[in-house]
Order: structure tokens, then C-alpha cells, then sequence
């Protein structure tokens, strides 16, 4: 029983600070596409959330050659 109190109790920890330091992103992707990007991400050597947070900065980084 005090690992469950314990267990709960850092899982709302982690909560309460991923509330406070995070927002919450729920992209859609086709299915299958999933398992494409994960193996992109780990030929990166990234976890698939930095993969993708990386590669929007990169597209929002990129200077337009129109502008």
C-alpha cells in the first residue's frame, strides 16, 4: 500500500509539473505513419516527441526564399 501512495504521489507530481511547464499537442497522423516516424526518430537518435518538436522549429526556422 505505501508504494501505491507513493506511485500516485509522484504521478502527480509529474503531472502538476508538466501542467505548469508544458502544453499538450494532439497531432493526428494516418495510420501507419506512426511507426514511419518513430523509426525516423530513433535513426535520429531522439525520442519521437523531440523528433517532432524539432522538426517544426526547423519549418518554422526556415527562411522563405519568396518573402
Amino acid at each position: 500500500m505505501d508504494k501505491e501512495k507513493k506511485g500516485s504521489a509522484a504521478t502527480r507530481a509529474k503531472n502538476k509539473y508538466n501542467a505548469a511547464n508544458y502544453d499538450r499537442l494532439y497531432p493526428y497522423a494516418p495510420k501507419g505513419r506512426k511507426a514511419v516516424y518513430e523509426a525516423a526518430a530513433k535513426r535520429a537518435g531522439m525520442s519521437l516527441n523531440d523528433f517532432i518538436i524539432t522538426a517544426i522549429e526547423e519549418k518554422i526556422n526556415k527562411k522563405d526564399p519568396t518573402e
